[in-house]
């Protein structure tokens, strides 16, 4: 990936643990039990309306770590520390779906849903969130939920994001157009 397309970094972002998530950059190796959770229709509900095969599983890895080593983000693959269970991912990444707002981070999540509900994607994006405002540096960061995908804009909200809009993204080869929710917070608003 094109470092120029995330911003300027103070420091790349670390792994970290919350009182129920162990959150880490993803391996390689993590891409059997990611396929596993992305298997599932519900995670790629919202845009593709479908669940990954382990070859796109693989790829998002792929993208995941190589966007890591360029740009110093990505997501972090998500485990619950108790059962040390793969649940998904939840971290900052940069939104290249996005072009017009590059160059910024976004703070996003998918979660098995067999896990939906317990509050992790909150507790995972806040975790987030204190990186990119304390260690990282970042000056603001976005969220794009697929606008009618109810349960993450209310995690948006719950975050304490501002809606600025609601615009239409082209489609891209893989899904076709998509309305998402532009959330925006700053480091004055997070802290």
């Amino acid at each position: 990936m094109d470092p120029s397309l995330g911003p300027a970094l103070v420091a790349p972002l670390a792994d970290v643990d919350t009182d129920r998530l162990h959150l880490r950059r993803f391996a390689a190796t993590d891409v059997d039990a990611l396929a596993a959770v992305f298997a599932k229709r519900e995670v790629w509900e919202f845009p593709f309306g479908r669940a990954f095969t382990r070859d796109e599983t693989a790829a998002f890895l792929a993208a995941q770590i190589d966007q890591y080593e360029s740009c110093g983000v990505a997501c972090w693959l998500a485990t619950e520390r108790a059962t040390d269970r793969v649940i998904g991912y939840v971290g900052i990444s940069v939104p290249t779906f996005h072009p017009a707002i590059l160059p910024t981070v976004e703070v996003g999540w998918r979660f098995d849903p067999d896990v939906w509900g317990r509050g992790y994607a909150t507790e995972g994006a806040r975790a987030a969130l204190d990186q990119a405002f304390g260690p990282l540096g970042l000056d603001r960061v976005c969220s794009l939920p697929q606008a009618d995908n109810t349960a993450s804009v209310a995690v948006a909200e719950r975050l304490g994001m501002r809606r600025e809009r609601t615009i239409t993204l082209p489609g891209d080869g893989r899904r076709g157009p998509v309305d998402v929710a532009e959330f925006w917070i700053t480091a004055a608003e997070w802290t």
